[in-house]
């Protein structure tokens, strides 16, 4: 069971992350303990957040030794707002394909990109990434930056 802590309540999460189209920030360990992080394409749906990679990325082999993760969505314009917080991944080859086309569709706007095409090429062996948090906490700092505009920053 995820802990929402915050400005904003678990049904305004959720709508901040199902509108909100820039990568997720996620935090792990690689095999000899320092940190890394990586970018990725999310989905989020029924508590969970889902990504895909190529099953033989650096950060899939990250995760199967480690699976605690921290993670960030957040915007990259003024006024700043995201979420924020730490969970545990599974990794799975079960609807990776599935999750991966969701995934270009929802940043590429389709399929029709070359991008699309290389992401979506039968020969890539895709995994999903399955990030279920322990905690979500939310931020906005629209009210203290109301007289930024994005231009300013």
């Amino acid at each position: 069971m995820t802990e929402f802590r915050g400005t904003w309540s678990e049904d305004d999460v959720e709508i901040f992350l199902q509108e909100t189209t820039v990568p997720i920030r996620l935090a792990t360990h690689r095999p000899d303990g320092s940190l890394w992080v990586v970018t990725l394409w999310y989905r989020y749906r029924d508590g969970v957040f889902e990504c895909a990679t190529q099953a033989d990325a650096a950060v899939a082999g990250f995760l199967r030794n480690d699976p605690s993760v921290a993670f960030d969505v957040s915007t990259n314009r003024v006024p700043y707002s995201g979420i924020r917080g730490n969970g545990t991944v599974t990794i799975s080859t079960d609807g990776a394909r599935d999750t991966l086309q969701e995934l270009v569709e929802r940043y590429l706007d389709g399929t029709d990109s070359s991008l699309a095409q290389w992401l979506l090429d039968d020969e890539r062996e895709e995994v999903r990434i399955r990030i279920e948090p322990s905690t979500i906490y939310s931020w906005d700092y629209a009210e203290r930056m109301r007289d930024v505009s994005a231009t300013d920053a």
